[in-house]
């Protein structure tokens, strides 16, 4: 392994956001070992002393965490490459800077490391005068430095280089005619190995072909940093799928291979698996120049080993937790530091341009020494917890995964069944007890997982199938719509059993995000829980959504609105596809989550989908449906707890049981059905939110129907008292007229309900997007929401999911923009 021309394979540690644990690198070396990886290298952005501030050495704790790292890949077989980007800030001239340089690399040299990368990626090109005045170009000043780097280390038999240009689309003009290339190419001493990512920063595939101009250019062949996994520029992506698109035989054309993968550790077994298997494929290449490495079959044999794996007890980061930090509290907020914090922490710095993916970039955080920093962060978060975390339960015991916060309703039996919004029988949680047990992942749930979160540039089956229904359904509406012809039976029939397929496949999904939170690997869970929970929010509103297509829809020839104009983005395929083979992942965002939400009407509109996830993680199964005529009891009977609990005044809703429920969502109920979702769980309805497609013909309606029978129904009686008298009273009161400038601009009213104890608040923002997509459809340009001043839960409940009031008054106008923006 020692040899120069030994080729290296493995894995780069080169993403932005929270680096990797020691107790995980430590697992990684093991799977390297086990699956013939041979390199490793260390550059994490969160290492302060990595980039922002490489001129400092690190400290004698920082040495030994590093030494023993260096140590336990030797151990293993492995060659550590110490990685170091002084780009943003060195002066090439500056014999102080230089100095500086090889004081940290000899640090790092001192404690057993041999090998050596120097990154000067993402980096502004210009020089300063000093620089210009001792050297020709850019490049030549970068090369200057690193052959200096490069003989003072004594020639290593592995020295890294990564260019400024270390792509094709960043090479000006091209990469055979880069000045920059060519020069780096012609000074650049024959030790010294370049990094090179492909045709793109995340290159699709990978040939021979592909890399001959840069291997021509640059005297050498390259070294690749494979992005293919890495997941740092979307919050909403992460890839399980199989190493693909670079054929065995690329390896006699290259200096070596590593792959940057996701940043969340847990996600990369099946990406480094099968590049273990690409390797040795390579390795036993036949005569006749085939591999013998077949993505599909390598998938499917790790998929069967990372079974086995997710079915391990693993705690979260692989590491021994304090036993001060096994109740429940700490436990279920160690999952925010490890997941929330990661999974908001991978946005590239300011200095990166939106999107840029490279092999090494500026990210500010924590230096090596990550143990103590995490233990006090699972510390605070545990006391943080205790104060301003979700209710208590009703033992007292704050609700973890493990207990949904032991929530019941009024006159709800936890096993009884209810039916679904296809119209067949459903059993309470789809089998499933509300608060269930930390149980094995089945390989169906595995390989659905991984085909929804597949590849940059690919969808797994799963995924593609959930795409082609929802464009299907979309682009056919209009044979179920609510004043389109029926002339075509077959078409009717044809849509609906598509839309029953869409429909299983979304609840597939909710059942599949279920068994994560139950997973026994904790490690995993906390890992990959920020994704499953996304999808899962975005389908509950996919799959309300067709549900209420079917009679609801108005099609095109009605002049309220166009339904096809309501869609900013209506491709039939992939985004990646839409946009081209070429496009970098990142210009589509979201992934499968993205594609679904802009399929929808109000797909656009990122800050309703785009919300942090929930401080305790839940199993409990939730469903958003269209309003039946049946639910009218339960929403009656929700509101009314609600008021009772919240208003502390009995007499009137004694004496008229249906008087709360009349009086907030009652007209809507009658009025504008066609616009009511609610939203249930495995114990019953549970939230609902009311829309009004235009407010100006409903208080017409509402003055001439709804009012004169409210009267009538709580007309004061004889010896009625005063519980009758302020039930009287309350419907005396006209409906507010809404002045034209307010109903130009929103001509949409809503109103959004739903118990407080809900744990996950994420479903009542996806419970609103429902309803804020379905009047979307339907022409609506601007929505608008009224509360009463007195009516303060319900503001704390709107100012929960971001939302603000509308209070009586001339601010009204001005408030109803803040909430007509979403829409």
């Amino acid at each position: 392994m020692g040899e120069r021309g030994a080729f290296l394979c493995g894995v780069v540690e080169g993403f932005y956001g929270r680096p990797w644990s020691m107790e995980q690198r430590k697992a990684l070396f093991r799977w390297m070992e086990k699956w013939g990886l041979n390199t490793y290298l260390y550059g994490p952005k969160d290492d302060l002393k990595h980039r922002l501030l490489w001129r400092e050495v690190y400290s004698h704790e920082e040495e030994a965490q590093l030494k023993a790292l260096v140590s336990e890949a030797e151990s293993r077989g492995l060659r550590f490459v110490y990685a170091l980007s002084p780009g943003q800030d060195i002066v090439f001239s500056s014999s102080c800077d230089v100095t500086l340089l090889k004081r940290k690399l000899r640090q790092v040299a001192d404690l057993g490391c041999k090998a050596f990368a120097v990154l000067f990626d993402d980096i502004d090109h210009s020089l300063c005068q000093a620089d210009r005045d001792a050297f020709s170009s850019f490049a030549h000043a970068q090369v200057s430095v690193v052959n200096e780097i490069f003989r003072f280390l004594g020639e290593p038999s592995v020295f890294l280089f990564c260019p400024t240009e270390y792509c094709g689309s960043l090479c000006s003009p091209s990469v055979a005619k880069s000045p920059y290339l060519l020069t780096v190419g012609e000074d650049l001493l024959p030790g010294i190995s370049v990094i090179w990512t492909g045709s793109k920063v995340i290159s699709r595939e990978l040939s021979a072909e592909s890399l001959a101009d840069v291997r021509a250019a640059l005297q050498r062949p390259p070294l690749v940093w494979d992005n293919l996994h890495a997941n740092d520029y979307d919050s909403r992506r992460v890839f399980l799928g199989p190493f693909k698109g670079r054929p065995p035989g690329l390896r006699a054309h290259i200096r070596g291979l590593l792959l940057n993968p996701n940043c969340e550790f847990e996600a990369n077994y099946i990406p480094l698996h099968t590049l273990g298997a690409w390797f040795r494929a390579g390795s036993e290449e036949k005569t006749d120049g085939r591999g013998a490495y077949c993505p599909e079959k390598m998938l499917s044999a790790a998929l069967q080993d990372w079974l086995e794996e997710l079915n391990q007890p693993l705690q979260p980061g692989r590491r021994n937790r304090p036993a001060e930090l096994g109740s429940s509290g700490a436990r279920s907020k160690s999952r925010n530091s490890e997941g929330a914090d990661n999974h908001c922490a991978r946005k590239a710095p300011a200095e990166v341009p939106p999107g840029r993916r490279s092999p090494s970039g500026a990210s500010l955080g924590p230096n090596l020494n990550l143990q103590k920093e995490e233990r006090e962060q699972a510390t605070d978060a545990a006391s943080r917890g205790k104060e301003g975390g979700p209710k208590v339960g009703r033992q007292g015991k704050t609700p973890s995964v493990e207990d949904d916060g032991g929530r019941g309703r009024e006159g709800k039996e936890g096993d009884r069944e209810r039916n679904g919004p296809s119209g067949s029988a459903r059993v309470k949680g789809q089998g499933r007890a509300p608060c269930g047990g930390k149980g094995p992942l089945s390989e169906q749930e595995v390989r659905l997982l991984v085909g929804l979160y597949f590849l940059p540039h690919e969808h797994g089956p799963a995924a593609r199938r959930l795409l082609k229904d929802l464009t299907w359904l979309k682009s056919n509406s209009h044979y179920v719509s609510v004043n389109g012809k029926k002339s075509q039976p077959h078409k009717v029939e044809e849509w609906r059993l598509r839309a029953s397929s869409f429909q299983a496949a979304c609840e597939e999904i909710a059942r599949l995000h279920g068994s994560v939170v139950n997973s026994v690997n904790r490690a995993f869970l906390y890992d990959l829980y920020p994704y499953v929970w996304d999808l899962r929010n975005t389908a509950l509103v996919a799959k309300a959504f067709v549900t209420w297509l079917d009679g609801r829809v108005l099609n095109d020839s009605c002049p309220a609105g166009s339904w096809r104009n309501c869609f900013q983005w209506c491709g039939t395929t992939a985004g990646a596809d839409v946009l081209g083979v070429e496009s970098e992942p990142w210009v589509f965002k979201g992934g499968l989550s993205g594609e679904v939400q802009m399929l929808l009407p109000i797909g656009a509109n990122g800050e309703l989908f785009s919300h942090p996830p929930p401080l305790f993680p839940t199993s409990r199964l939730y469903n958003i449906r269209p309003f039946q005529n049946r639910d009218k009891a339960e929403l009656y009977r929700m509101v009314r707890q609600l008021h009772l609990k919240t208003q502390g005044k009995c007499d009137s809703a004694v004496s008229h049981p249906d008087l709360i429920g009349d009086r907030y969502v009652g007209a809507s109920l009658a009025l504008c059905p066609e616009y009511s979702f609610v939203l249930e769980d495995e114990l019953g309805v549970c939230g609902c939110a009311l829309g009004v497609l235009d407010a100006r013909s409903f208080a017409k309606r509402y003055q001439a129907s709804w009012l004169p029978a409210m009267r009538d129904k709580y007309r004061p009686r004889a010896h009625g008292g005063a519980a009758s008298q302020e039930a009287a009273q309350l419907f005396q009161d006209e409906l507010s007229d809404y002045p034209d400038s307010l109903l130009y601009h929103f001509p949409s009213r809503l109103c959004l309900d739903a118990l407080p104890e809900l744990v996950d608040c994420s479903v009542t923002r996806s419970l609103l997007t429902a309803l804020l997509t379905a009047l979307k459809a339907n022409g609506s340009q601007g929505v608008f929401c009224e509360v009463l001043p007195t009516d303060h839960p319900r503001l704390e409940f709107l100012a929960k999911l971001g939302f603000l009031e509308i209070p009586r008054g001339e601010t009204r106008l001005r408030e109803a923009l803040v909430l007509g923006r979403l829409l």
